[in-house]
């Protein structure tokens, strides 16, 4: 530290892929990060940061980061790499894709990211304008929650959860599918004050997680059966009166052929399909119905399976049975990101670009690298802020695409990721105090500024300052392709603020003050759709949705079982990949801390499951399908109900034994609603393995 040079504080913003989007005070002392913490004035982030960012500057002043761009020099995966500039880096990929745009068409070209980092410039902007001018093939951004934001807008309207402070008003909370704790942990303060205040919390959830502990009940469900537990407690709604019904009448639509539609599913039928208890569903159904105000509390990992979508209007449908919804407490609590909808002409200038000539689901990534994508096939993939090798289905299927030797790929990362390893060329990414973003979260209702707190280290570029490089590269001189990250953020606030009240008054340059700045509502503490009023084509709740119905789905929430549990064989047990405490998806899965605290890979098994295998605890097991397989060990517990395994994602293959991870056995069949990823459709066999041992690593190579 020199202490004739004072320190600077700057505003940043965490980017990852979490609903609390935390405002980061960064600490500068010349060119060098000293401090990264929590904004103790924010009044969600409250002064502190989860066990994974804290560590942040570990990952920043990493010895194994990235810092120059290398060209492949062996065998594709082999790890053989030799430096060359950005000038080489940029000529040959633009050459390249020159090429492939001659002789194929744009829609060769195939751009990979989603939500390594998401902030708007640095995964919107780079996301659209480069590949919108290219002609490129789009991609469906669909691993995530794109079921139950498709389910939100088709039967509410928008996105719009509560304020966490509302909590305290709850009588009941059911935190359904969702583990706060490690996926949303600065909703959980809100949650024990609301506990402290007499609110009942239910967990339902196959797996007793750290969330669970703490609810007053935990039912254990079959999993994907969330949308039959749901219906089978309308039924008991119907059936005894306790729906409210003038709410129904004058803010639904399609609320009798519910009624009618639910009689099928009787607390003795649910029972049959969730594997509860009836008089419990009955039990809970009228809890449910005369608490009130009740909020129902889910997130993504409830809707990764086939009837994904269903399920989530299933629960928005128990929510407006009661009449829940609009009311403080109560209601529907799963996003913020719908106050603030970007101008999409400003933000991707589609207009001003060729046609979109088709789009890949990201969740059939090797199928379309194999050929499922053939007209034209993909003949050059740029990878960003992604890692899907680690993150995503039917990992083996990736590989077998990525090992094509006319495929093209290029990665842009900070780490030599399991993708990256595939790549003909590589190319070094800032973190987040070396770049500028905004960020819009879905947890909380403020807006973040990142400001870039020191110069990239080495040769690193951020996703925004590649693309521009790139776009120099083709030839193409819009300026909106060459715009710097502030004046891309102007551009595209100041075109969205006539659609979003919630903009009102919120600036650029009031950004870069406060770094924090709330959005703007009729009241302070203004609660969603207490007017009455929904964005849905009706302008009511969408019980009924012709829009569905328009697409050949049922317009009434249902239940279907899995295609896979239907075809399972004896013996397979269902494979869950509930999320890690200690990463974000892939995101900190190679820090050595975050490792060490997280433990090897494992697999959690129910004793009885175990003792039926042959297995006990600590041993090695090998996990397997007819999709592929992996080892994992083996941790024996009665946290997971019977007929349930659970790993926790975000595993990386290179560090695992064996060279695999559970993604090796995950489907990339498509669910019900907007191409939705079905990795918790998932059956597995779990076999001891005596002899496992890990797969040699071979050593990478850089040469200067």
């Amino acid at each position: 530290m020199n202490p004739t040079i004072p320190l600077r504080v700057v505003h940043g913003a965490c980017p990852h892929d979490c609903p609390d989007t935390c405002a980061i005070r960064v600490t500068v002392d010349g060119d060098r990060v000293v401090g990264f913490d929590a904004d103790p004035d924010h009044p969600f982030t409250d002064g502190w940061l989860c066990a994974k960012v804290r560590p942040y500057l570990e990952r920043v002043y990493a010895p194994d980061r990235l810092m120059h761009p290398m060209r492949r020099s062996g065998a594709k995966g082999h790890g053989q790499w030799q430096r060359i500039t950005w000038d080489e880096a940029i000529g040959e990929i633009t050459d390249r894709w020159k090429a492939i745009i001659a002789e194929h068409g744009g829609a060769a070209i195939l751009p990979y990211s989603f939500s390594g980092t998401l902030g708007l410039v640095q995964m919107g902007i780079s996301g659209e304008r480069l590949w919108n001018r290219m002609g490129a093939s789009g991609l469906e951004r669909s691993i995530c929650g794109a079921a139950a934001e498709s389910a939100v807008i088709h039967t509410l309207g928008a996105k719009t959860a509560p304020a966490a402070e509302d909590l305290k008003h709850s009588r009941m909370i059911i935190i359904w599918g969702s583990n706060p704790a490690s996926t949303n942990p600065h909703f959980m303060p809100f949650l024990q004050t609301a506990i402290r205040n007499g609110t009942k919390v239910v967990v339902i959830d196959p797996r007793r997680t750290t969330t669970a502990r703490r609810a007053h009940l935990h039912l254990q469900p079959h999993p994907a059966t969330d949308g039959a537990l749901a219906l089978g407690m309308i039924h008991v709604i119907f059936a005894e009166g306790l729906h409210v019904e003038p709410w129904l009448e004058a803010n639904t639509i399609g609320w009798r052929e519910l009624r009618d539609h639910v009689g099928a599913y009787t607390p003795e039928r649910v029972a049959g399909i969730t594997g509860l208890d009836a008089s419990v569903i009955v039990d809970l159904a009228r809890e449910w119905a005369t608490s009130g105000p009740a909020m129902v509390k889910f997130s993504d990992g409830l809707q990764r399976h086939e009837n994904g979508g269903q399920t989530i209007r299933s629960l928005i449908a128990l929510a407006a049975v009661t009449g829940q919804i609009g009311k403080r407490g109560g209601g529907v609590y799963y996003s913020t990101s719908g106050y603030a909808i970007w101008d999409s002409e400003a933000a991707g200038h589609r207009s001003a670009c060729p046609p979109r000539p088709r789009v890949i689901n990201m969740n059939r990534l090797g199928a379309a690298l194999c050929g499922e994508a053939v007209d034209p096939p993909v003949m050059s993939l740029f990878v960003f802020g992604a890692n899907p090798v680690a993150a995503s289905p039917n990992s083996g299927k990736i590989i077998d695409g990525l090992l094509r030797e006319d495929l093209f790929t290029v990665v842009h990362e900070q780490f030599m990721t399991d993708t990256a390893k595939y790549a003909d060329i590589v190319l070094p990414a800032t973190t987040q105090v070396e770049q500028v973003d905004l960020h819009r979260p879905y947890g909380h209702r403020h807006l973040q500024y990142n400001a870039q707190a020191i110069p990239p280290m080495g040769e690193c570029r951020s996703d925004w300052d590649v693309m521009r490089a790139l776009a120099t590269g083709m030839g193409y001189t819009e300026s909106w392709l060459h715009d710097d990250a502030e004046a891309v953020i102007r551009e595209v606030l100041d075109a969205s603020r006539a659609a979003n009240p919630t903009l009102a008054g919120i600036t650029l340059e009031r950004l870069q003050a406060e770094g924090t700045v709330p959005y703007t509502f009729p009241e302070p503490d203004w609660v969603p759709f207490s007017d009455g009023v929904f964005p849905t084509p009706s302008g009511k709740v969408e019980l009924r949705c012709d829009r569905l119905a328009a697409k050949g789905l049922n317009p009434l929430p249902d239940y279907v079982e899995p295609t896979e549990f239907r075809e399972a064989a004896a013996g397979t047990l269902t494979l869950l990949g509930g999320a890690a405490h200690h990463f974000v998806s892939t995101t900190f899965a190679n820090q050595l801390s975050l490792m060490m605290k997280e433990g090897t890979p494992f697999i959690e098994l129910h004793p009885e499951d175990a003792a039926e295998r042959g297995i006990e605890d600590g041993d090695d097991v090998r996990v397997e399908n007819a999709r592929g397989s992996c080892v994992l060990r083996a941790v024996v517990t009665d946290e997971v109900r019977r007929g349930v395994a659970v790993s926790p994602k975000g595993r990386w293959a290179s560090l695992s034994q064996g060279g695999r991870t559970a993604n090796w056995t995950v489907s990339d069949r498509l669910g019900d609603l907007a191409g939705q990823s079905t990795f918790h459709s998932n059956r597995v066999t779990v076999t001891p393995e005596r002899a496992a041992m890990a797969q040699p690593v071979e050593a990478e190579s850089v040469a200067d």
